[in-house]
């Protein structure tokens, strides 16, 4: 379908790609990967016919169709959005077009009989194709497809020059999946899309019957939707057949068995050096010298990739907040006539890990800030809790940097004293290394900048942090990064992310926003998204019950009912939903007992450190130097804490357990 012949491409002396043959066969789900400035958004411009490769070849078969999504950068006005989408159908809307022409013509008894059977012939031709081409179904394509990304049906007519930039490259990503290309090329689809449009996304992208290239961070969705790997490295594309999680297991495996070829080889070389070396100026030995010359001059180096350096560090110490972090009771926020949140209550015990799921506009951010104080709400209060040291990581974030401090003195402005030897590991893990750190703020790219946001967080001591879509802009390394640190962190979270491998990893409990409410959902993302579709499918009724009542004068945040248990009929939906009930109760014990495991390894990491701390605490003479003990008590008093802290959460989860194991 789509082959690269000896293709080379590169900007001034860096070359991207070097004699590159690689194939794309018809079908085929790739994902592109590789680090940030490796070259797959080049990739993704050569293929689509916008840039041009330097020398050899891109070859396509006559009558090949390929769409191409940028990252940003697309605007769409002078149509309303329904008549926009509605140009990915051109072709058959200009046959359609052509065929009331032809029945005006029709209706036209002046005309002969010949002329009438000549148009009657030629709109018979024009419906077979409208038909075959599913011209019919153009009105339920574009609804299914503007829905599922988002749109209401009260947006169809809106101009579409009244969009924000989001919801522009919705529109552009709607009219690409609409005409359906042979070649579909995604340049991170996802980045301006919530959970629920993006899990619609997987599942049509899962199903689309052509082929399709695609660069994202978000692995979940990688996995969801790529059978197929090309990673983008060394001035080549490496093939992996499989899942991204595949991909990256066996990636590993390649790079260990290339280190050990690479060191075989050095060690080669150089004991072929020294022999040269030795024996240069032997004139009995000038043969095997020579002969040993011409070895090393046909010997290709092997090129290993950079290993990925896993960044580890601890949070700065902080006091631990009291058991309930921050309130909000009988919260009412409006916008004009939007009425935002009405009645709501919003509880934060200390140790919870909140996910904030709902369509983009639902109100999210809005919860967020205020949460953390910044917006104040129309009626009600919000209360913080004992020792609150609270940190707001608002969407805006990069915005508020010093434009004239570099990348370096941004972090050590903010750090304390302890934290400023991690500062270089932690820019190292942001993609920050060599002269980089040197940068001023001000000729930083909008991801740069984000990346900078997220790393000045983790250095500034809190017991709170509230995370505003920290992971926009990273790529999946750094994500990780920001991940292992969250999932180390002793203290409260609440947060909003798009990304669901981020969600997954990270949320013990959803809040859903929508319609004015909150309800909370104890449990991961995946038995939130469960619940909901179980009760769309089963219990319509309660659907009902969860939305907000209107009018109504107070509301709490809630914690939605449990999913519908199955009862002891004999009917085979009966039967049905008792089996999914069950399998949703495993799932929920499966999620306590690896919670309860994740605890109990963080504890024990925890005590460890203490026993470490207490031996040099023992040491003769430590307490000499109590300027230099003091940093050193306060860590071992933190960590004391902290596992207090960890062992009321363990303790908590061991109580269900057995409240479990009763009921039984």
């Amino acid at each position: 379908m789509l082959q690269l012949s000896s293709l080379t491409k590169g900007f001034g002396d860096r070359i991207l790609f070097e004699k590159v043959t690689w194939r794309l066969a018809a079908g085929d789900r790739v994902g592109l990967c590789g680090p940030n400035g490796s070259g797959k958004t080049t990739l993704l411009r050569m293929l689509a016919g916008l840039d041009e490769p330097d020398t050899g070849a891109i070859t396509t078969p006559t009558g090949l169709t390929v769409g191409y999504l940028p990252q940003d950068g697309l605007h769409h006005t002078g149509r309303s959005l329904i008549d926009e989408v509605s140009t990915a159908f051109q072709p058959l809307l200009d046959i359609q077009r052509t065929m009331v022409e032809l029945e005006d013509q029709l209706a036209d008894e002046q005309r002969s009989r010949d002329e009438h059977e000549a148009i009657l012939e030629r709109y018979s031709e024009l419906q077979h194709q409208f038909r075959d081409r599913d011209g019919y179904t153009i009105d339920l394509k574009i609804a299914g497809v503007l829905n599922g990304l988002g749109f209401g049906n009260d947006e169809l007519e809106k101009p579409t020059d009244t969009f924000s930039g989001g919801w522009q490259m919705r529109i552009a990503l709607a009219k690409l999946i609409l005409r359906q290309p042979h070649v579909l090329l995604l340049d991170e689809p996802t980045n301006h899309l919530d959970l629920e449009a993006r899990n619609w996304l997987e599942d049509f992208l899962a199903d689309y019957p052509h082929a399709l290239i695609l660069v994202s961070h978000d692995r979940y969705f990688l996995d969801r939707v790529v059978t197929r790997i090309a990673e983008v490295g060394l001035r080549t594309l490496t093939p992996y057949v499989g899942t991204y999680s595949e991909y990256l297991v066996e990636r590993d495996a390649r790079a260990a068995v290339l280190r050990e070829q690479k060191k075989r080889q050095d060690e080669e070389i150089a004991r072929i050096r020294q022999f040269v070396d030795r024996f240069r100026y032997q004139a009995t030995k000038a043969a095997q010298v020579q002969s040993r010359v011409k070895m090393l001059a046909k010997i290709t180096p092997i090129e290993v990739p950079l290993e990925r350096k896993r960044v580890h560090f601890s949070f700065p110490d902080c006091p631990r907040s009291g058991r309930i972090a921050i309130e909000l009771r009988g919260i009412r926020k409006a916008y004009g006539s939007t009425v935002v949140f009405d009645g709501v209550d919003v509880h934060v015990a200390r140790g919870d890990r909140i996910a904030l799921a709902g369509p983009n506009g639902a109100g999210k951010s809005t919860l967020m800030r205020l949460l953390s104080g910044v917006e104040a709400p129309d009626e009600g209060t919000r209360i913080e809790g004992h020792n609150l040291v609270a940190h707001y990581f608002a969407q805006d974030e990069a915005t508020r940097l010093d434009p004239d401090l570099t990348v370096y003195d941004t972090l050590g402005a903010s750090s304390s004293t302890e934290m400023l030897p991690s500062i270089r590991n932690i820019l190292g893990g942001f993609l920050f290394s060599g002269d980089d750190v040197h940068k001023p703020v001000r000729v930083l790219s909008g991801g740069e900048r984000t990346r900078l946001a997220v790393a000045r967080m983790l250095l500034r001591p809190s017991n709170t942090l509230l995370l505003d879509e920290p992971t926009n802009h990273l790529d999946i390394d750094s994500t990780n990064v920001l991940l292992d640190a969250l999932a180390d962190f002793g203290g409260t979270l609440v947060f909003v992310s798009h990304d669901r491998y981020f969600v997954e990893r990270i949320a013990t409990a959803v809040i859903e926003i929508g319609h004015g409410d909150a309800v909370r959902y104890p449990g991961t993302y995946e038995e939130y998204h469960w619940s909901k579709t179980q009760r769309a499918t089963h219990r319509p009724d309660a659907g009902r019950r969860a939305a907000p009542a209107r009018g109504a004068a107070t509301r709490r945040t809630r914690t939605a009912p449990p999913a519908p248990r199955g009862s002891a009929s004999a009917s085979r939906d009966d039967r049905r939903r008792r089996a999914q009930s069950e399998r949703h109760l495993k799932r929920e014990q499966a999620a306590r007992e690896k919670r309860i495991s994740d605890l109990e390894q963080r504890i024990g990491d925890r005590e460890r450190k203490i026993r470490e701390i207490e031996e040099a605490m023992a040491a003769p003479g430590f307490y000499d130097d109590r300027q230099a003990a003091q940093p050193v008590v306060n860590r071992h008093e933190s960590l004391m804490w902290e596992v207090g802290d960890l062992m009321s959460q363990w303790e908590a989860l061991q109580q269900i357990d057995g409240a479990d194991a009763d009921g039984e």
